[in-house]
């Protein structure tokens, strides 16, 4: 039985809708081109790949002359709500809390990074 598929990025996938929202738009040969050339890609994965992402609902294609041009429908924004909320629901039981008692415990902030994110807590206080 098939796996299903996940509306989540694989890293693959990442890897080229990074490429695609930094260029506003490509071919795939755009795509290929702008791999790092340790990455190694065939032109035929690559394709694939924007196949995929397009099936997802990340990406659209219109057609010039002989070639595809495909460019995001997804904000590279929304994509990272949509990675954390999976994140979050995932490993986190939907708890932002234990995310960020995570973070703290396993991460080394520096002081400025500290402040920044007692500020955050801060307004977010006021407003709730």
């Amino acid at each position: 039985m098939a796996r299903p598929k996940s509306p989540a990025l694989t890293e693959a996938e990442l890897r080229l809708m990074e490429i695609l929202w930094d260029r506003g738009s490509g071919t795939v040969s755009d795509v290929v081109e702008a791999l790092p050339p340790e990455t190694d890609l065939a032109y035929s994965t690559v394709l694939t790949t924007l196949r995929i992402l397009e099936d997802k609902g990340y990406l659209r294609h219109t057609k010039e002359g002989r070639a595809f041009v495909y460019e995001p429908v997804v904000e590279k924004a929304t994509a990272q709500r949509s990675a954390l909320k999976h994140l979050l629901t995932r490993f986190f039981g939907n708890r932002p809390e234990l995310l960020v008692q995570n973070l703290l415990e396993d991460e080394e902030l520096s002081a400025a990074e500290i402040r920044r994110l007692k500020q955050m807590i801060g307004r977010e206080e006021k407003r709730s």
